[in-house]
């Protein structure tokens, strides 16, 4: 009686090893007859899942360009000093999915070597299947390469390349090193975030943050909803979010910011700036050529005004600190509907004065001794106040046009180290910013643990 349930037991184990072995023999020769006699296959069964991973190397030489398609999956890129490109597919599914076995078999991969680099592709057979397949693609190249890169789901990671590259996601995080050449990043729904660029950077999510070290060439970028922050940007700067914030250290050429309902913080400014916000305020540390700012509901802060400018707010204060000698001829026009209008000028300098406060029955011009200006009144028949103060200093010069609806204007003589001290402080903080994010790239790339 003894040897029943033994022998039915020793049956049991019998059945189930034939059932994986089936199991497998499914996923292997389909791998097989899609990868060739240059893959290795690894299959395994843990747990919940199964899995199945792919190994491969396609010889390749330096300068040379990946370009990857992939139907779905994370994909992973390091940089090595080799002669090859060496990629490895990482396939889970749910083992209790009954088309387990089948999802696994029905991702297909190629890779081969053309006369511009290395293909590769990942396509996803049988979607008529239903159950959830997990895909990460890994790949060692050459350090001096290029990446044209597409998934059609999932994050993108690469390390410093010094070619040009273009990665692109239909819903994942990008995260890259340094490019050499141009970058262009796309995703449709989440963060971009690349060191610093050789050239021109193109950058576009749906809905994520944009981070950027330094940008050599143009930048253009815009996401729908996230932040945008960047170190530097030599050539013409467009950086647009439909309701987040932008930062920016410096910028060498034009600078064409706008945000929603976001901040805009610029340090050095270069170049001609547009800047324009609908709800939040507006820094710039310093600025040396012609300058246009327009919040809606937010105040704006000029720490060193070495240009013509022109700046208005429907609600909020106007704070401008003046150079002693402007490196070209300026203009200056500020304007506020709501909000007081403080500048700050130098005793040397040069200029003519126009301020006037369209409703001054509660609010006054309030001027410095050092500077001698003429103040006047005009009455209006319904009882409301206009005051006016103008005047050359130092012989005349630029006009410096004061304008608020109901607000103060005030007029106080600048006290120069405390406006480099002012400078310093204000681009110290947008450096510890930016610093910050960046440390979190480089801690974030693949391989970060084992750097020193």
């Amino acid at each position: 009686m003894r040897v029943l349930p033994a022998l039915f037991a020793s049956r049991a184990r019998l059945v189930g090893f034939l059932a994986g072995l089936f199991f497998f023999s499914l996923i292997f020769p389909a791998i097989v007859a899609a990868s060739g006699d240059k893959s290795a296959i690894k299959t395994s069964n843990s747990g919940s899942r199964v899995s199945l991973e792919i190994y491969g190397s396609v010889a390749t030489r330096e300068g040379q360009r990946l370009k990857l398609i992939t139907d779905l999956g994370n994909v992973v890129i390091r940089t090595r000093d080799t002669g090859k490109v060496d990629y490895h597919v990482h396939l889970e599914a749910d083992a209790s999915q009954k088309n387990a076995a089948q999802l696994l078999k029905n991702f297909a991969v190629n890779a081969s070597g053309n006369s511009e680099g290395v293909y590769f592709r990942g396509q996803a057979f049988g979607h008529q299947l239903r159950g959830r397949l997990w895909v990460t693609v890994e790949f060692n190249v050459p350090r001096n390469y290029g990446l044209d890169v597409w998934t059609g789901g999932g994050n993108i990671e690469s390390e410093d390349v010094t070619g040009r590259v273009s990665l692109s996601t239909s819903g994942g995080n990008i995260l890259a090193g340094n490019v050499g050449g141009s970058a262009r990043l796309v995703t449709d729904g989440g963060h971009i975030t690349v060191k610093n660029v050789g050239s021109e950077l193109a950058a576009n999510t749906g809905g994520g943050h944009i981070t950027s070290g330094a940008v050599s060439g143009s930048a253009t970028l815009h996401t729908t909803g996230g932040h945008i922050r960047v170190a530097s940007v030599g050539g013409t700067a467009r950086l647009d979010t439909g309701g987040g914030n932008i930062t920016l250290e410096h910028s060498g050429g034009e600078l064409v910011a706008s945000t929603v309902g976001g901040q805009i913080e610029v340090g050095e400014a270069a170049g001609l700036v547009r800047a324009k916000t609908g709800g939040g305020g507006i820094r710039l540390v310093r600025l040396s050529g012609p300058t246009n700012l327009e919040t809606v509901g937010g105040s704006i802060y000029l720490t060193q005004v070495d240009g013509s400018v022109r700046a208005s707010t429907g609600g909020g204060g106007i704070t401008a600190w003046f150079v002693s000698s402007p490196k070209q001829p300026s203009t200056c026009d500020l304007q506020s509907a709501d909000g007081d209008i403080v500048v700050y000028l130098p005793r040397q300098l040069a200029a003519t004065i126009d301020a006037q406060i369209q409703q001054a029955n509660e609010h006054h011009v309030i001027i410095d001794p050092a500077f001698s200006l003429k103040v006047s009144y005009d009455d209006a028949s319904n009882g409301s106040r206009r005051v006016r103060a103008e005047g050359a200093l130092n012989g005349g010069g630029e006009t410096i046009r004061l304008r608020t609806v109901a607000g103060n204007i005030r007029l106080v003589l600048s006290d120069s180290s405390k406006q480099v001290q002012l400078y310093k402080q204000q681009m110290e903080q947008i450096q510890q910013k930016l610093a910050s994010q960046l440390r979190m790239i480089e801690h974030s790339l693949p391989g970060s643990d084992d750097r020193p």
